[in-house]
């Protein structure tokens, strides 16, 4: 069975030209013309991916998006208008693993959806790293993309467990934002450092006691971050 595909726009030629490229790759999907209707399928059925766009009628892609999150951690790609830098961001901050600008190319879409679904499926375990790994009380398990902290599971964003594993993987060495760009998201997002630092913040919302005072994810001055193992 294929991977399962929610697209959600108003605009039914973008759904209709989304869903016959997808099903052509051997996806299967589901669309939706409205905030409610997406929100009414995702809690149907589950879904491997879900692209969501923005602007919606009936509730918008930013509520539907922060909703799903309350829920699941399903990757998610946002659909933003074209120079509206604002709703990327917001789609960030509210859960969004990435986000692609209208007008898009279709193939950068299908090359998008397989990076993100090879990296959620198809865990890769760095070699000389355990499957998992202990930091305190900060568990890390690269086979299931799953985090525990002080015994209880932490819900992580695709992205974000990218992020965290590729800090675990390297602690103590940090990383410029043009690094974690091309690490993690594996594409050209033209320098837009925001996108980085909206994912660290999120990151650092789920796995330190005090944001102020980081215990894991740490700010190297001029240069990015870093983890660091050391009490």
């Amino acid at each position: 069975m294929g991977k399962r595909i929610l697209l959600v726009d108003d605009e039914p030629l973008i759904l209709k030209g989304l869903k016959y490229t997808l099903e052509q790759e051997g996806y299967e999907t589901e669309s939706a013309m409205d905030g409610e209707e997406a929100l009414d399928k995702f809690f149907e059925q589950p879904y491997d991916l879900i692209l969501l766009d923005v602007m919606l009628p009936k509730l918008d892609g930013l509520s539907v998006c922060q909703r799903i999150r309350e829920h699941s951690t399903v990757p998610i790609i946002m659909l933003t208008a074209k120079g509206d830098d604002m709703d990327k961001i917001l789609g960030l901050e509210y859960g969004a693993d990435d986000y692609m600008t209208k007008p898009f190319n279709i193939l950068e879409v299908k090359a998008r959806i397989k990076t993100i679904l090879r990296r959620v499926n198809q865990p890769h375990t760095p070699a000389e790293e355990p499957r998992i790994v202990r930091v305190r009380d900060l568990e890390v398990n690269f086979l299931k993309r799953t985090v525990t902290l002080a015994g209880e599971e932490i819900r992580l964003t695709a992205k974000e467990f990218d992020l965290l594993a590729m800090f675990v993987s390297n602690r103590g060495r940090p990383f410029t934002r043009k690094e974690m760009l091309e690490n993690v998201w594996k594409y050209d997002y033209t320098g837009d450092a925001r996108t980085v630092d909206v994912h660290i913040r999120r990151l650092r919302e789920k796995i330190e006691r005090d944001t102020t005072k980081p215990e894991f994810i740490c700010t190297k001055w001029k240069v990015g971050y870093y983890f660091t193992d050391k009490n």
